[in-house]
């Protein structure tokens, strides 16, 4: 029977992403005390919004995950607080913060003991997913902002352009480590070398940059109509995930909140949220944001081209084509990802989890490991019974990323 192994690159990679949230957090505080003493509170006002939202919609997440799950904490930094205390803690949208110690608290003991716990797979992932979720509903939205401003002003330089390629790497790396997570429940996990990983990193990279850029582009020429076409865009991804059927939460609140959080994901970046093929509907996607991309790279350079602004229009040409080409060169990474990387897995061998979760349900003793390398001829990790609700969502999640 195998076991979930927590080896020295997750160990990394949790370490890492609680300092990106520090970080995350540093700079929240900096961009706002800079809005404010620059006397910019339109620009405020929106960072503002893009905070509060962002944290509304990650604290109503973990409190949802928390009550399907019937309140059982895993952890002791968890559960060293009562209910009350609980809801009180997401009210003062602190709720994350405690997830994340509890994922530091299992993943130094399961580093150091050299073997992994079940629930620490299980938290890592809720955390990742929470991350991910903030990732597109503050980290994205902010860059584009801060794009937009510094394209304003005409403050292009390449310290910059630095610090604005270090914030998508930030959400690159997001996606990244969420991309880890899922495979963390895969079999024969030690054969994901970190060349797929920093692959996967790069062509995500790519496509949320071009992405972002686009958006600050036309958001810095034609500022009024930044909302409605976000509106619009959100409306139309937000019926196409309603027509994917998605089975997500355990409720029909959740679920609903569910598929506007993946509209909102949507619209800077794909997102798997179905199982079986997805060719099509990835096609489908990546046709309708190069066709966005490039329409609003070309009304950005009509609107430079007729007035008198600070950019020649060679250069505004030069410009709106490069970010259009990274969004393709990026789709191409993609494609070399999927065909040498990807491990691509039918659903019968992802129903290793399922099974597992069937069998302590039926079992007695249901508090024992069950033998998983007994279900379809393979080893598959062995997670404890009190981490089956975590399981189920985990299941539903590498069956649609695999499948």
């Amino acid at each position: 029977m195998s076991v979930f192994q927590y080896n020295r690159v997750d160990f990394f990679f949790t370490c890492l992403g609680l300092v990106f949230l520090l970080l995350d957090i540093g700079l929240d505080i900096f961009a706002a005390v800079s809005f404010y003493q620059e006397k910019a509170y339109v620009s405020l006002s929106i960072l503002l919004l893009f905070l509060v939202g962002s944290s509304v919609l990650v604290q109503a997440y973990s409190w949802l995950w928390y009550s399907y799950e019937d309140f059982e904490r895993q952890t002791k930094v968890e559960s060293c607080l009562t209910l009350s205390q609980l809801r009180l803690l997401h009210w003062l949208q602190l709720g994350i913060y405690f997830r994340h110690a509890g994922v530091v608290e299992v993943s130094i003991r399961s580093f150091c003991t050299k073997m992994t716990e079940g629930c620490a797979v299980y938290l890592s992932h809720d955390l990742s997913m929470l991350r991910l979720i903030e990732t597109f509903s503050e980290s994205s939205p902010q860059l584009v902002l801060m794009l937009t401003i510094i394209l304003q002003r005409g403050e292009l330089d390449p310290v910059t352009v630095l610090k604005a390629l270090g914030s998508a790497s930030a959400i690159a790396f997001s996606v990244t480590t969420y991309h880890r997570s899922l495979r963390s429940f895969l079999p024969e996990k030690e054969k994901q070398q970190i060349v797929s990983s920093v692959i996967y990193f790069l062509w995500n990279l790519f496509l949320i940059s071009s992405r972002l850029t686009s958006l600050a582009l036309f958001a810095s020429v034609l500022p009024c109509f930044m909302c409605a076409h976000f509106f619009c865009s959100w409306l139309l991804l937000l019926f196409f995930v309603w027509r994917c059927k998605t089975d997500f939460m355990e409720s029909p609140v959740g679920e609903w909140l569910y598929r506007a959080t993946v509209g909102l994901i949507w619209y800077f970046n794909w997102f798997n949220v179905v199982e079986g093929k997805t060719r099509f509907r990835t096609l489908l996607y990546h046709g309708f944001i190069v066709a966005d991309v490039s329409l609003l790279c070309g009304l950005w350079c009509w609107r430079m081209n007729t007035e008198e602004l600070y950019f020649e229009i060679p250069h505004t040409v030069i410009a709106a084509v490069s970010v259009v080409s990274i969004y393709l060169f990026g789709l191409l990474l993609k494609i070399i990802y999927y065909k040498c990387y990807h491990p691509n897995l039918s659903k019968e061998e992802l129903k290793g989890v399922t099974s597992v979760e069937e069998l302590a349900r039926s079992s007695p003793l249901s508090g024992d490991e069950v033998d998983s390398g007994l279900v379809s001829g393979r080893s598959f990790p062995s997670p404890p019974a009190p981490d089956l609700k975590h399981n189920k969502r985990m299941r539903k999640l590498a069956e649609n990323f695999y499948s």
